[in-house]
């Protein structure tokens, strides 16, 4: 089974380099930036009003546990979106190619 775990981050570079690293430790088969997002929010009791980018990641689900403390660390918010659902369907053939790329040496 393969999770699709979205967050947001504050540009292009930030989420090229996050992406990198947990595609390099096998920890991400593949990070999706998706560019032009605003996001309009309340934090800390002021109307904050942002442009960011959208990304999404592509994991195995038993990895969810380990990747989610591994994408906080490099996350550069205090408070980070990291949400997380199942594919309801996939092709076969991608979701194996998700769970090869993850796998680490044992």
């Amino acid at each position: 089974m393969i999770l699709f775990v979205v967050t947001t981050l504050p540009d292009e570079s930030t989420a090229a380099s996050i992406i990198r690293k947990l595609v390099e430790k096998k920890s991400a088969a593949c990070g999706t930036i998706i560019p032009g997002a605003r996001s309009i929010y309340r934090w800390k009791d002021a109307i904050e009003d942002s442009a960011e980018v959208v990304v999404v990641f592509k994991i195995p689900k038993a990895a969810a546990t380990d990747f989610e403390s591994e994408l906080r660390s490099l996350h550069p918010y205090e408070t980070p979106e990291v949400t997380a659902f199942e594919a309801a369907q996939a092709l076969q053939a991608y979701s194996a190619w998700v769970l090869a790329s993850c796998k680490k040496p044992t």
